[in-house]
């Protein structure tokens, strides 16, 4: 069935909300923003490590990581299953959760760190190294979007090069 337009409307209103619930709450207490260690932009403040940040930390990483993870995780279980039962299979559907996982989780597991241990003993370079990976998302997910699907790596192919791939021919780059 196809998305309708209030429906697709109503979605984004609710994650754009979302998103400002979750990064406003550090601007009126709960949670905390602090410069990366590197000076180029602020993140949490996980140099604290007290019960403000413990309590943001978790309510953050079960409402933004898990629950989204979990989302991700059976709606692709759906769509493998429809996949498997037409035999046609148009992406993989467990790139989107390893990209998640890959891209999110080394921030995730140094702020769990934060929770329980000072950090500063890691040099700032390499705590950089998570932010950095997280705030990758958006554009890897183009990627393996553009990639990973046939119809639109092939919408990219005609755009490019004003030639239109046939079936065959996509089947064959596929093998």
């Amino acid at each position: 069935s196809k998305l309708q337009w209030s429906t697709a409307i109503s979605m984004m209103l609710f994650a754009w909300l979302f998103a400002a619930f979750w990064s406003v709450m550090p601007l009126l207490g709960w949670g905390e923003y602090d410069y990366e260690p590197l000076r180029t932009c602020c993140t949490l403040d996980y140099s604290k490590g007290d019960r403000n940040y413990v309590t943001f930390l978790f309510a953050l990483s079960i409402f933004n990581f898990m629950i989204p993870g979990f989302i991700i995780l059976t709606a692709y279980q759906s769509i493998h299953q429809k996949f498997k039962k037409t035999g046609q299979y148009k992406f993989n559907t467990g790139l989107p959760l390893k990209t998640l996982v890959i891209c999110w989780g080394p921030y995730c597991l140094l702020c769990f760190y934060a929770a329980v241990e000072n950090v500063m003993f890691i040099s700032p370079k390499y705590r950089m190294i998570p932010a950095i990976i997280a705030k990758t998302v958006p554009t890897v997910d183009a990627f393996v979007y553009a990639l990973g699907n046939e119809n639109y790596r092939g919408g990219i192919w005609q755009f490019l090069t004003g030639q239109k791939i046939e079936k065959a021919e996509i089947d064959n780059k596929t093998k």
